[in-house]
């Protein structure tokens, strides 16, 4: 599946060195670089390409913890509206803020998956894309929120730039409502409040990592670094393989395409983990964590048709 992924980069390699091969040996054509100082720049463009690699890691497994975070403060806050609020109809106030909190999550990805332009819109998952402009996100997070949240909340949402923001004032205002009527004492609002706290800072943390990408000197330099350092390559493996002879020569290509192809991977790859919410297979699967949560707080309070678990397409999830 790697392979398949990065195939671009092996063939690309392959064919620009069978090139530069012919032009050697079948053309008489002799030209070639010592292998040493390209070694010396091969070691150089790894480092760096090292460092981006963890820089970009950073930022994916930053996203994982921090949707972690959101499903452990999802479970303690639905486990506190089960067993704090009670009164007159109190099962129907239970399933409005369990409804609400999911139409948060429901808005804070979408919003989390619309295209910024250093993203790689071209490779969301088409099955599971949201829209990519940001004038198309609000329609589609109120379409959905429609089986969540009445029909005047989302008529009271739809003017709000940030709705996953105003959804969760929403809820602070509606706590703090239940509590003047006697639902649940100052303690257990507070204690509701501690966990607005949470979903606030948890949402910032994910929208720092969208909207602030891999510093471009870092990004842009790592890939053009890898083109000079691959574009050396074959010059510098035929001057390995002149002193041979026959059949043995034509390993040149082969080595130097497969020496391309790992620099382009590792460059790739990096390039790919920058982001962990652009919409594509190598994303933090949030639609999915978001899908547990769901589940979780609706059965909490034994609803009904509750969705399954999300199902992976070839291997991933979303």
């Amino acid at each position: 599946m790697t392979f398949l992924w990065s195939k671009k980069a092996f063939f690309t390699g392959f064919i620009y060195s069978i090139s530069v091969y012919i032009l050697q040996y079948l053309l008489d054509i002799k030209f070639s670089i010592p292998w040493q100082p390209i070694s010396v720049v091969g070691v150089a463009v790894a480092f760096y390409l090292g460092f981006k690699n963890n820089s970009s890691y950073d930022r994916t497994w930053e996203a994982r913890k921090i949707w972690g975070a959101i499903v452990n403060s999802s479970r303690s806050f639905g486990a506190g509206v089960v067993a704090f609020v009670k009164g007159e109809n109190d099962h129907q106030i239970k399933k409005e803020l369990l409804y609400r909190h999911i139409g948060w999550l429901t808005a804070l990805r979408h919003q989390l998956r619309v295209g910024k332009p250093w993203e790689h819109r071209n490779e969301r998952v088409k099955s599971n894309s949201l829209p990519v402009a940001p004038e198309q996100v609000a329609e589609s997070i109120l379409t959905e929120l429609k089986g969540y949240l009445p029909d005047a909340e989302i008529e009271q949402l739809a003017s709000k730039t940030n709705i996953a923001t105003q959804i969760l004032l929403n809820q602070s205002v509606r706590l703090q409502i239940l509590r003047d009527q006697g639902y649940f004492e100052d303690f257990r609002h507070m204690e509701f409040h501690h966990h607005i706290t949470s979903f606030y800072t948890d949402q910032g943390k994910s929208e720092r990592i969208k909207n602030f990408p891999l510093p471009r000197q870092y990004a842009s330099t790592a890939l053009w670094l890898t083109f000079v350092f691959c574009a050396m390559v074959p010059l510098g493996m035929n001057d390995i393989f002149e002193s041979y002879e026959n059949w043995v020569r034509w390993l040149a290509p082969l080595l130097s395409a497969l020496l391309i192809w790992v620099f382009f991977l590792m460059e790739k790859i990096g390039d790919y983990s920058e982001n962990p919410f652009e919409g594509s297979y190598n994303d933090v699967p949030i639609t999915t964590i978001a899908r547990g949560i769901e589940i979780d707080l609706r059965e909490m309070i034994d609803d009904s048709d509750i969705p399954g678990p999300v199902v992976d397409e070839n291997g991933f999830l979303m």
